[in-house]
């Protein structure tokens, strides 16, 4: 018997398989996913992270169930979800349990109840997960909306203030180092080069442009440090607003952003006083392998 324990990000997705007793047999990584299988390319993109999954697997496995975590789970699809991972994973519909991605790093952080758990990375989402099991879900509403503090809100944000600066002085002068990353890691520093690469981008390759910020203020720029702040600021609006929600509560910050420049933490610390904040370093995979034995 053995059991797999999927954790399905945007970009990339990470696996755990486990025996009856709960031993890891393997682990590996695969390419990014999303839970939007009613758009025909994001299906194809799950079908290739199962597909290439599967073929990992050490040969002769034989699996009596499986649990994933698939960021953008919607759970009017859920049934359909089920059937197509069951499909390709060679498993009946009822062994597979599916949550979303955050969900099940809540779980892998917290028992239900037991605290707040804020994820910024591309995007940015906050949740806490009532005793009885019902959830309590903040931001996460993509790129277009909000996904404040996250790698694309620094990113568009950054672009943002330099092309207002631009507008308003005719030069980049004030944030000379921060238009210097940016437009290296954009591969040009005329506008079309920036309108290219946004708008014929997806959410991950403008999220990556928030590297550019942060080495930016690491070199000094006051922008790009002071745009660090204010995404701290964004993060912790998520905690205040789990707090106001579910009290107070050890807040849990997780994601690729939380470690991408000191100041993050230090505006989080700031606008959060008399929190208790942890930065759990989370197995989402190995914990769905458990979840995935019952």
């Amino acid at each position: 018997m053995s059991f797999l324990g999927i954790d399905i990000g945007g970009t990339a997705s990470r696996y755990v398989l486990a025996d009856a007793d709960g031993a890891v047999i393997a682990r590996g990584s695969a390419g990014g996913a999303t839970g939007h299988i009613f758009n025909p390319v994001e299906r194809d993109k799950l079908v290739a992270v199962l597909t290439a999954i599967k073929a990992a697997l050490p040969a002769g496995t034989s699996l009596s169930a499986a649990c994933l975590g698939i960021t953008g789970l919607g759970e009017k699809i859920r049934d359909e979800a089920a059937a197509l991972i069951g499909g390709h994973l060679s498993l009946p519909p009822a062994s597979v349990r599916l949550t979303d991605d955050m969900e099940l790093a809540y779980r892998a952080a917290f028992a239900p109840g037991a605290g707040h758990l804020i994820s910024a990375g591309t995007g940015s989402i906050g949740l806490h997960v009532m005793a009885d099991g019902q959830i309590i879900r903040v931001g996460g509403r993509g790129l277009l909306i909000d996904d404040g503090g996250s790698g694309t809100w620094i990113a568009l944000t950054a672009l943002d203030r330099l092309y207002r600066l631009i507008d308003e002085t005719g030069s980049t002068a004030g944030a000379k180092i921060l238009a210097g990353e940016l437009f290296t890691a954009i591969g040009g520093s005329d506008w079309d080069s920036t309108r290219a690469y946004i708008y014929g981008s997806d959410r991950g390759r403008i999220g990556s442009l928030a590297q550019a910020v942060a080495r930016a203020a690491t070199h000094g720029d006051a922008l790009a440090l002071d745009i660090l702040t204010l995404a701290g600021a964004e993060l912790a609006r998520l905690g205040h607003a789990l707090v106001q929600r579910a009290g107070h509560l050890p807040i849990g910050y997780v994601g690729g952003i939380i470690d991408l420049h000191p100041q993050i933490r230090l505006s989080l610390a700031t606008a959060l006083p008399g929190e208790v904040l942890l930065y759990p370093r989370l197995d989402a995979a190995a914990f769905a392998a458990q979840w995935a034995r019952g």
